[in-house]
Parts: structure tokens; C-alpha cells; sequence
């Protein structure tokens, strides 16, 4: 490998190194050295520190250790005279500037506190732009994505393009791949982010161009980001560089786009990333690293055509994507999904209380539908002045002679994120209550409602090869027209709810696996039964039989419940047999209906975690979308941090939001009836379920008497609560023995 880039790499290091340090000192010298610092809302404290060394950094005192590691890593400076093989130098001196990296951005979170924005999209219109560390409500949302394969990866783009122009090639060329893009540092002043915006794209968590900051240091937001998956979802011990870096390596797969001069501290930056696999590709004549060794294949590749730069970033990282080309004006892919049709680009859009927008897939007989017919029965959009309003009724008609009625939600569910991945449309909700916002840039490229069908016969096609012969849409926009198909719908809704909420664990002996999140959390096995949805809250028992149906090898396996081994606490020796194979021995056996006792594994896709508050003598829950502190003393990240991972840990357990009114929740401590406490607005999302399950356990109130953070959000403060509400826990016999 070329001594220059070594050389200038190990410099860059000895600078960066020099930079935290002197940061530091002043730091120290301006604040007490036990005032507090870190990223906002995360469990693992400063999160590529934290997973490499094991150092648990709370303070400014706490940040010396860390300094002086990096400063152990720093090798010799590169003699002139004598040729070395430098690449075990240049991985300990990037690995020094990552650190010092995240010292330097911990300190710009204490000195300038509101210099990033803690939301996941900025606000452009007051000048906030950068959203800086990703916190664990973030890490949780979006893990799961890298989880499924919606997200195959990211790329890490620092500096800027020469124009806006090439800038939105490259980025929307990436989306169209689902990747995420990471932005940090500037070129001559110039950012990508900034770029980005000036061609007219959104930028945000929500569409996949995430701004984490204007400088280099803010790189290692995207490494921490990868680290903390890592320990999240993969059950990587902090500490453990080894298997943290193996585990990037082989699972995340990411790579950097270097776009501009590449100097001494782009260069430690990018001899830091190459620890943990990720390759630079840079549109500069900078030296190469061409051998293979710690990347999947080369290490830096230069320079690069920016025509060039996605296909040769994909080849380089060894990453497989798959790209939907679908015949419509915009473009289509899941890095478009969380895209919004704010007010002022806005050119019409149905639902969302305006009107009614319904969505309805129902099974049909092969000789009924013309595949690939897409039919318009009232006025496109074309008839619709600007800023107006319309009714939408989607129906789709499906024919295989291996689909069936129970597929039918499943392929309603997909109707969301279908319509969604096409750029300029905005799709919210399901079923009968859905909105759908199309934007003015979308109808300047020449959409219209008749690219809804095509795109919705196209993907249904390609996903669901093996069910699927034919599909023929039609869109309905005259109101009454829309509202005989609601009608119609609705029925069919209710048949369906009916048919899980009336299941229970022992009409059925075979339940089914899930085993998606395995990618991330390898000793995760989570179990799916009729009165137990899978704890992500997107699988319940009939939608698992259905997905084996359409993908016999897939993750969702049917499970024969055997021997029952102890009926209060739910533990059969089918299941046990199951996941000690599919955990690769890791778990040998786990309770359904338990929490205190051997309870289900969790992963980090978890929507809720339930915990015992022993001094109430009940338990509470809280979902992921409540960053507020608990009576258990640990917010939704620390828990998860915790206990998830793939790991079965008494005292907490991972669930869905449904589940907690299913009739089996945590059964054999006391069911629902040990709930004392969870956040208000999950409690209200709730309300019907719980008041309805009470009445069912023959306490009609329970509802009422179930605390949240107005309450209180210790156990001292809800417990005088508990008392007056007459709480049936209380009275229950003690949970901890």
C-alpha cells in the first residue's frame, strides 16, 4: 500500500488526537470536571467509546481515559527511509481519531447545546439544520429496517459534490437502492446536505438523508449508529471490539463516498472506518489501498467518475440490492417511504378526515380480472384544481391458485408502503382511514392515479411470485362509489379481526416462529401463537401461518406445541426443541405467559417492555415512542439496552402493543391485572381493548386504575394512587416470592 496515505493518515491522527485533547483541557478549565456529557436520550453513553473500550463516559473527568486510550493507539510517524507494511499502523491511528473524533462532538454537545436539533428532521426554515447523534427512539425505529432488508445499508458522504446536480444524481440513485446516506463535513464550505436541498429534496431520518453535521468529527455519529446495532440487536458486549468490528463488517454493510480534497483528517477518518470494514470511494486522485485484507475487497478506491460512484461503491462493499424498476414518472423506492407533502408543494390529497380513502384487496377467480388492468371509475387527477380535495377507494383483485382469503391483509398491509416508496406520494394510515398527500413535483413529472395500480400490480408481482397470477386495480374517485366500497370493506375488516381476536392458544397446536430479526440478534427466536403477536407488533398468528404458506423456507416456521410442560406459565416441549435449534443452543427453553419466570427472548425491534416494580407489586410497560423517565428507574433505551439482544431476562420482556389485551398476557403472574402503570398516550391508544379486557378479568375500572407519568414516575409517587383506586394488585399475591 502506498506510504503516503499512511503517512498522511498517521499525521492526520497525532492532529485529531491534539484537538480532543487541547478541547478537553479548556473544557476542564471552564466547567467542573463532574459536569455531566454525553449524547442525548441513549443507554450506551458515547457509543463507538462505549463499544470499543467498555469505558462508560459520564463526565468530563470520565472523558481522560478515553483520550489517553486514543493516545496509547497513535504509532510511530512513518520514516521516509525505511518501506514497512503500514496498514497495522494506519488502523491504530484512524482508530485514535474515531475516538477523539467523539470526544470532540461530546464536547460541542456541552459548549454549543443547541447546535444540533433533536428531532429527526431539521428545521430548515429556522436555520437548524443538523440533527447530530441519532438517539435510541431513532436507533430502535430505524434498526429494524436494517433488520429486514428494507435498509441493505448506508453510505457515509462527507464533503460535497461539485453541483447540486450531481450531488441529487448520486443521493437519489442511493435511495433508489434503499440505502441510508450518513452526511458529514463540507467542502470549501459547501455540504451535500446543502446541495441536497438547493436541487429541492427533503432531508431527514424520514427520507434517508440524514444530516448528522457540518464537520468530519460528526462522522462518527454514523459509526456509533452502526455500534449501537450492534449491541442492540446483536447482543455485542460493550468492550468486545473484536466481535463489535467482525459484527460491522459482516452485517452492516456501509461504505464512505469522499467527495473533495482529501486531507490529513478525511484521511485518518476514512483509515478509521476501514476497522470496521467500510471501504472509501473517493472522487479524487488520492493514493489507493487496493489489497484485500480487513474490507470485503479493496480498502479505498480512487479516483471515481461521480457517474460511476454508486455502482463502484456498491461493487467495492460487496453489497446486494435490488432495485424495483417500475414504469412510472417518479421515482420509486423504500428511501422515499418517510418523504412528507408538506403545505406549500402540496397539489391535492383524499382521507385523512377530508374525505374518504379506503383500501380493500380481496381474492378473485382467474377468469374474473385481465392482469395488469388498471381501471378509473370517476375523474384523475388532472380534474382537480390545485390544493383540492378527492375521494379514493383502491380496490385490488388478486388470482392464484395458491392465494387464499387469509392472504388478503397481508397484501392490504403492503398497499401502504408501496404507495409511499413512490417519490412526491405521501401515504399514511390503512385500511378505511387512510391519507394520501400528492405533492406539485409529482404531478410535474406527469403522475396521475393510474401509476398507483401500476405500481401496486408490479411489486405485488415481484414480491409474491408464488401466490400470485394475476392483479387488476381500480380506482374509484366519485365519492358515493367510495363510500359502497367502504361499506363492503368494512364488513370484511371485521370478519377478519374477528377471526384472530376469537383464537386462542389452545384451538391450535402448532404455533409459528419469527425469526427475522436473527440478522441482527442471533440467539433471538421469538414464538407467535393466537393470544401472543410477535413482539415487534407487525406478525400475528395468522399472518405467520400465511407468510410459511407463501415462503415455506422463510423466517416464520410452523412450530408443533408437543408436550405441555407447565400450563400456567405457558412452556411446551415443541417450542423448547424449536428454539434451542433455531438459538444454536443459546436458549434452552421459555415461558409464553411470564414475565418473572424464564420470559420470551427480546430483540431490539421490541414496540414495548414490560418490567415488575416490586414495591407496587405489579408491573408496568413502555412503548418506544415514550422517551420519558419510569417507575422502574430506566427509560424504554436503557431497558433495551439491557435486555435486548436476544436475551430471556426475568423481571422484563419485550411485547406489541396488542398484546397486552390479548388474553394470555402475562398469564401466569396475573395477567393485565398486575398493570399499575404505563405512559398516558399508550394507555389512550388502548382505552377500548383495556376497559373491555378488565370487564372480562371482572374488574370493570381497571382502566382508571392504571397510573401514568402524570401520576407520577416512581413507584413512591404512584403507589398512594394505587392505594386509593383500590389497584388489584395490590391484593394479589406477591410477585417476587
Amino acid at each position: 500500500m502506498s506510504k503516503l496515505i499512511a503517512f498522511a493518515a498517521i499525521q492526520g491522527g497525532y492532529k485529531v488526537v491534539a484537538q480532543a485533547e487541547g478541547q478537553l483541557n479548556k473544557a476542564l478549565a471552564t466547567y467542573d470536571a463532574a459536569t455531566k456529557v454525553g449524547f442525548p436520550n441513549t443507554a450506551y453513553y458515547l457509543p463507538v467509546i462505549y463499544s470499543i473500550t467498555g469505558l462508560k463516559v459520564e463526565t468530563l473527568e470520565d472523558l481522560k481515559k478515553p483520550l489517553e486510550f486514543a493516545k496509547g493507539l497513535l504509532p510511530p510517524h512513518i520514516r521516509l527511509k525505511n518501506w514497512l507494511p503500514y496498514l497495522g499502523p494506519l488502523l491504530d491511528a484512524g482508530m485514535a481519531g474515531i475516538l477523539s473524533y467523539e470526544i470532540i462532538e461530546a464536547l460541542r454537545y456541552l459548549n454549543e447545546p443547541d447546535f444540533y436539533i433533536a428531532q429527526e428532521d431539521p428545521d430548515i426554515e429556522n436555520g437548524k439544520l443538523w440533527v447530530g447523534a441519532a438517539d435510541d427512539t431513532i436507533l430502535r425505529k430505524r434498526g429494524v429496517e436494517f433488520v429486514d432488508g428494507s435498509a441493505p445499508g448506508f453510505a457515509a458522504m462527507v464533503g460535497a459534490a461539485p453541483n447540486k446536480e450531481i450531488a441529487k444524481m448520486i443521493v437519489e440513485d442511493y435511495q433508489k437502492k434503499s440505502l441510508y446516506i450518513f452526511c458529514a463535513a463540507n467542502h470549501n464550505g459547501n455540504t451535500i446536505i446543502q446541495q441536497c436541498l438547493d436541487a429541492g429534496m427533503q432531508v431527514g431520518w424520514n427520507t434517508r438523508i440524514v444530516p448528522f453535521g457540518p464537520d468530519i468529527s460528526s462522522a462518527v455519529f454514523a459509526l456509533g449508529f452502526a455500534n449501537r446495532a450492534a449491541m442492540a440487536f446483536g447482543g455485542v458486549q460493550p468492550g468486545d471490539f473484536k466481535t463489535i468490528l467482525k459484527y460491522n463488517k459482516d452485517r452492516v454493510f456501509a461504505f464512505v463516498n469522499a467527495l473533495g480534497d482529501v486531507g490529513t483528517e478525511w484521511g485518518v477518518a476514512a483509515a478509521g472506518c476501514v476497522n470496521w470494514g467500510f471501504p472509501t470511494i473517493a472522487d479524487t486522485p488520492i493514493p489507493e489501498i487496493l489489497p484485500t485484507g480487513i474490507c470485503t475487497y479493496e480498502h479505498v478506491v480512487a479516483p471515481v467518475a461521480h457517474e460511476d460512484m454508486v455502482a463502484r461503491s456498491v461493487e467495492v462493499r460487496g453489497l446486494k440490492v435490488q432495485v424495483a424498476e417500475i414504469d412510472i414518472p417518479c421515482s420509486f423506492g423504500p428511501a422515499f417511504e418517510g418523504e412528507r407533502v408538506r403545505g406549500a408543494d402540496l397539489y391535492a390529497q383524499c382521507g385523512g378526515g377530508k374525505t374518504q380513502c379506503t383500501e380493500h384487496v380481496k381474492k378473485a377467480e382467474m377468469n374474473e380480472i385481465e392482469d395488469g388492468k388498471v381501471i378509473i371509475e370517476g375523474p384523475d387527477l388532472d380534474a382537480i384544481k390545485e390544493g383540492g380535495t378527492f375521494s379514493l377507494g383502491i380496490k385490488v383483485q388478486i388470482a392464484g391458485r395458491e392465494f387464499q382469503e387469509d392472504f388478503e391483509p397481508i397484501m392490504e398491509r403492503q398497499i401502504h408502503h408501496l404507495i409511499n416508496y413512490i417519490q412526491g406520494v405521501m401515504h399514511i394510515g390503512q385500511r378505511d382511514i387512510s391519507w394520501i398527500r400528492v405533492s406539485k413535483s409529482a404531478i410535474e413529472k406527469g403522475f396521475t392515479l393510474k401509476d398507483i395500480g401500476v405500481v401496486l400490480h408490479a411489486k405485488f408481482h415481484q414480491d409474491f411470485q408464488k401466490i400470485v397470477d394475476k392483479v387488476q386495480v381500480t380506482l374509484l374517485t366519485r365519492a358515493e362509489d367510495v363510500d359502497k366500497m367502504t361499506e363492503i370493506a368494512r364488513a370484511d375488516y371485521h370478519v377478519r379481526d374477528a377471526r384472530v381476536d376469537n383464537m386462542t392458544d389452545e384451538d391450535v397446536e402448532t404455533y409459528y416462529s419469527c425469526t427475522l430479526c436473527q440478522s441482527f440478534a442471533p440467539s433471538h427466536v421469538c414464538t407467535v401463537s393466537p393470544e401472543r403477536t410477535g413482539l415487534c407488533g407487525a406478525y400475528n398468528w395468522m399472518d405467520c401461518k400465511a407468510s410459511f404458506e407463501i415462503n415455506p423456507t422463510g423466517p416464520n416456521q410452523p412450530i408443533e406445541k408437543g408436550e405441555v410442560l407447565d400450563a400456567n406459565l405457558g412452556q411446551f416441549k415443541g417450542v423448547n426443541d424449536f428454539i434451542y435449534k433455531a438459538s444454536r443452543g443459546t436458549v434452552t427453553h421459555y415461558n409464553f405467559y411470564s414475565m418473572v419466570i424464564d420470559p420470551m427472548t427480546t430483540c431490539g425491534c421490541c414496540e414495548c417492555i414490560a418490567a415488575m416494580l416490586p414495591g407496587c407489586n405489579g408491573v408496568m410497560t413502555v412503548g418506544r415512542d415514550y422517551s420519558g423517565e419510569t417507575p422502574c428507574g430506566m427509560k424504554f433505551t436503557t431497558l433495551a439496552g439491557v435486555m435486548g439482544g436476544g436475551a430471556s431476562s426475568p423481571g422484563f420482556v419485550g411485547h406489541s402493543k396488542f398484546n397486552i389485551t390479548q388474553g394470555k398476557f402475562i398469564l401466569g403472574d396475573g395477567g393485565l391485572l398486575r398493570m399499575v402503570w404505563m405512559p398516558k398516550q399508550l394507555k389512550e391508544e388502548l382505552k377500548d381493548r383495556i376497559v373491555a379486557r378488565g370487564e372480562q378479568m371482572g374488574v370493570p375500572g381497571l382502566f382508571d386504575m392504571i397510573a401514568d407519568e402524570t401520576v407520577g414516575i416512581t413507584e413512591e409517587e404512584i403507589l398512594p394512587f394505587l392505594k386509593e383506586k383500590g389497584h388489584p394488585a395490590l391484593a394479589m399475591e406477591s410477585l417476587v416470592g
